[in-house]
């Protein structure tokens, strides 16, 4: 930030103000000094890691589904022109997410989504989920669940015109934010990295986003919510665990999709593991 601002001062274009902080400059129009010349610049709140985070995830995500990958962290600064300082961020945030792993070499790997490692994904959420439901429940705000409830609602009444993003957000109200009022800071990050998945299925539902008829997530959605918009955290983490333990195969069909019809590009920091 302090180089930044200091390169933006030696051009001119900002000055220090009375005391601390700088001042943005007013260049004359005339002016025939370097600030007059230089490009417009327009300052990003986006953090340099942020902006290519979405595509580096979509790219790795839609390509487990057919195998393992390698990922290396210098081909992909050199990929996307960033450095290797936002590199290692976009790799930490993987990471985080439960996308990649570091092997026995400390050397960063996405595992391929096989159903053995697809049904160890979901054991561990079912028996994780639910108990972190039961924490938050207490501590959710009624207009929280009431908006999710509503949401889902208006979706099972208009499935046929739910497209793969709509899908990630009724998702999201449940797995993401509700989850997310859990104050055992250990456990939710457990459930968070465990949730891996639900990148995957951010990107199987734009590859694919009705394999079926109607969602089957969203009745089963329902039920959870509305067991918790009356109060019922019991049979709210009872339907839980029924729902997550249903999506295992659907899950594993929609993969079985992808690999019989998804032939993505190569990409240069990502490299076929054998197995």
């Amino acid at each position: 930030m302090r180089q930044a601002l200091a390169a933006l001062a030696e051009a001119g274009l900002v000055s220090r103000g009375e005391g601390r902080g700088y001042v943005v400059r007013t260049v004359d129009a005339g002016a025939d000094d370097a600030a007059a010349a230089a490009a417009p610049v327009r300052l990003s709140s986006t953090a340099s890691w942020e902006r290519i985070y979405g595509e580096v995830e979509l790219n790795i995500v839609s390509r487990t589904a057919l195998s393992a990958w390698r990922v290396v962290e210098a081909d992909l600064a050199k990929h996307h022109g960033v450095s290797r300082t936002v590199a290692r961020e976009v790799v930490a945030r993987l990471h985080q997410r439960g996308v990649i792993r570091k092997d026995d070499r400390s050397r960063w790997y996405a595992p391929g989504l096989t159903p053995g490692y697809v049904a160890e994904l979901y054991e561990l959420r079912w028996t994780l989920e639910p108990l972190a439901l039961a924490k938050a429940a207490p501590l959710v705000p009624r207009h929280v669940v009431a908006g999710a409830r509503a949401r889902i609602e208006a979706a099972v009444a208009h499935a046929d015109a739910l497209d793969g993003p709509a899908l990630d957000a009724l998702e999201a109200d449940l797995h993401g934010t509700i989850l997310g009022y859990c104050p055992q800071r250990t456990l939710l990050d457990a459930v968070r990295l465990y949730q891996s998945l639900l990148v995957a299925h951010s990107f199987l539902y734009r590859w694919n986003p009705a394999p079926y008829p109607t969602e089957p997530f969203l009745p089963e959605h329902l039920q959870i919510l509305r067991a918790l918009d009356a109060g019922d955290t019991a049979h709210a983490t009872v339907a839980l665990e029924a729902h997550l333990r249903a999506s295992l195969a659907r899950a594993n069909a929609r993969l079985q999709a992808v690999k019989r019809g998804s032939r993505p590009d190569p990409l240069p920091y990502l490299k076929p593991l054998p197995g």
